[in-house]
């Protein structure tokens, strides 16, 4: 390790510890004794999204316990690996450690610019996955159950890093067109759900090309739609649901109305 990498003071032994009595076979819980890795991924994929989740929220406390309980589950991972024999928390470390520093020549060595880092992230990035992987391709390492929004927008990357790509947002726009109407001219549900999923990817090549996070975008527009239908039923109390459709819209417009004002109020 270099001399410039500085060991974090904080001491991650006490909630191994924990979790190597949680497993003990004799001594531990029930619960976490018949957990394996299947069972306890769909656990770390939502700790991760709570995390995300208290990020948006800008709830500190929150996003700190959420990073704990996001670190109990690496510590859960390692334990059950450690068991049986396949590598152990702190091969964990050390394997994140290394790969920090061999990914930022920038700042542990000398071989390049500060202002270079992005780039030669990606070229070793690039190099590790030649030297790992039997699958040649560019899309070859983009995990299959990334949250379909990021996984689209990650292949093409990959794919436009290759030369396939619009040059600029009107092939994108001409492409979601082009989708649209073939959703439209779909005559049965199989060809509905295909065409509405090459519909998804091309707006996510459009956000691409926009320079929009589609995954936030798509955040925000669920945030937006709660907050409107939250409001639609705050104004129509408990009638809310036997509205006709006219008068939902008109609460609908109302409350984009109001919510106007209120960030008018607020700038």
């Amino acid at each position: 390790m270099s001399d410039n990498a500085k060991a974090s003071p904080a001491d991650i032994m006490p909630i191994a510890n924990v979790m190597a009595r949680l497993r003990d076979p004799v001594s531990g819980c029930p619960w976490d004794i018949e957990q394996d890795f299947g069972s306890i991924a769909p656990y770390t994929i939502e700790e991760a999204y709570e995390v995300a989740d208290a990020i948006a929220r800008h709830d500190m406390a929150d996003l700190r316990d959420e990073l704990g309980d996001l670190l109990l589950q690496v510590v859960f991972h390692s334990h059950m690996a450690e068991q049986t024999g396949y590598f152990s928390l702190q091969d964990v470390i050390d394997s994140i450690t290394a790969k920090m520093i061999r990914r930022h020549p920038h700042v542990f060595g000398e071989s390049a610019r500060r202002e270079d880092g992005h780039a030669q992230w990606e070229s070793i990035k690039a190099a590790e996955r030649a030297d790992k992987d039997t699958d040649p391709s560019a899309l070859a390492g983009v995990a299959l159950a990334l949250p379909a929004l990021l996984r689209a927008e990650k292949i093409q990357k990959r794919a436009a890093r290759t030369g396939f790509d619009w040059p600029d947002a009107s092939g994108a726009i001409a492409k979601v067109r082009e989708e649209l109407d073939e959703v439209i001219a779909a005559t049965n549900q199989t060809e509905r759900e295909e065409e509405i999923g090459d519909l998804l990817f091309a707006v996510v090549n459009l956000a691409r090309h926009l320079k929009v996070d589609p995954e936030a975008a798509l955040r925000a527009g669920n945030a937006k739609f709660d907050g409107r239908f939250r409001a639609m039923e705050t104004m129509a109390g408990d009638r809310f649901a036997l509205l006709p459709l006219d008068d939902k819209e008109a609460l609908w417009q109302r409350a984009k109305r109001d919510e106007g004002r209120t960030d008018e109020l607020g700038s």
